[in-house]
């Protein structure tokens, strides 16, 4: 059976355990400055930032990466999965490695952390940089588009109980391999990546605690903690945004992205990454990092 020792990759780069809020997160940290939290989507776990971590590093910036509640080493815990709490983790880690905020980058599902922080806990969002994720204002009404819901249909399917948690663990995670290629452009995964992720879902409580988010974003939007959620989402984001995103995106597709600058009232910058999918940071790191360090060293972010 894998256990977490399999997220614990060697690297250029330290593997510690930090608590915040009374949950144990895992953590991996590189280089020395400013604080950049850098916050995972799924299928994926930690390793997701990899190459990240070292360019960060390298350009003078504390990179940390981390195991979201319910994935990799962190804890666990059988609640906690709505993007409140989730992104109170991560508020709270950031007080817990000692600063008062930090850039928070985020892909996919952390992308919708790094939103949800930016409107409920501004103060420790110095910048936010979005990835592969619109607004959850503009992913509402995105959905309602068949495009996008035709795109977004793997979310029904996540909602049955048991039988996706079956799915995602059969035949040493096929189904998490075959979401990553049919995600991203043609040629990736690496076997290197597909391996590691095939690895992290197997441990066990992931394949669950993977799945709960979803369930609670599809669910809530018939339950009142759903509606007092969107209605605090309408308040404006107060830190300059960077909205990245995959031109061949077959999931969360770039015309449902766009748009979500009217939730944004500093200073907001668009980027397609060409010749990308879902992934674009490990797709196109040549765009991707370019693009993210281009607009961290900028003094005052231009749209």
């Amino acid at each position: 059976m894998t256990d977490e020792t399999a997220v614990l990759i060697d690297g250029p780069w330290t593997h510690r355990t930090v608590s915040a809020a009374g949950t144990r997160f895992h953590i991996v940290e590189a280089g020395e400055g400013p604080l950049v939290l850098l916050l995972h989507g799924f299928p994926q776990f930690w390793w997701s930032w990899h190459g990240q971590l070292s360019a960060l590093a390298g350009a003078g910036y504390r990179a940390v990466a981390v195991d979201l509640r319910g994935y990799g080493a962190s804890d666990k815990p059988p609640r906690g999965y709505d993007l409140i709490t989730l992104a109170s983790d991560a508020a709270g880690l950031i007080r817990a490695l000692g600063e008062a905020d930090a850039v928070v980058v985020g892909h996919a599902t952390g992308g919708l952390l790094g939103w949800t922080m930016a409107v409920y806990f501004p103060k420790t969002v110095r910048r936010l940089a979005v990835l592969s994720m619109p607004h959850p204002r503009r992913l509402r009404a995105a959905m309602a588009t068949r495009g996008q819901g035709w795109a977004s249909r793997h979310l029904l399917g996540f909602q049955l109980p048991m039988v996706p948690e079956r799915r995602l663990v059969a035949d040493d995670a096929q189904h998490v391999a075959d979401m990553l290629r049919a995600w991203s452009r043609p040629g990736w995964p690496d076997p290197e990546t597909e391996r590691h992720c095939r690895d992290a879902f197997q441990i066990p409580g992931v394949a669950h605690c993977s799945l709960e988010c979803h369930r609670w974003l599809f669910r809530s939007q018939l339950r009142p903690d759903g509606g007092r959620y969107m209605r605090r989402m309408r308040r404006p984001v107060g830190a300059p945004t960077l909205q990245l995103h995959g031109a061949l995106d077959p999931v969360v597709l770039p015309a449902a992205a766009r748009g979500s600058s009217r939730y944004v009232e500093a200073a907001y910058r668009w980027r397609l990454i060409e010749g990308a999918g879902h992934f674009p940071h490990q797709e196109r790191p040549d765009l991707f990092d370019p693009a993210l360090l281009g607009w961290l060293a900028a003094p005052e972010p231009e749209t």
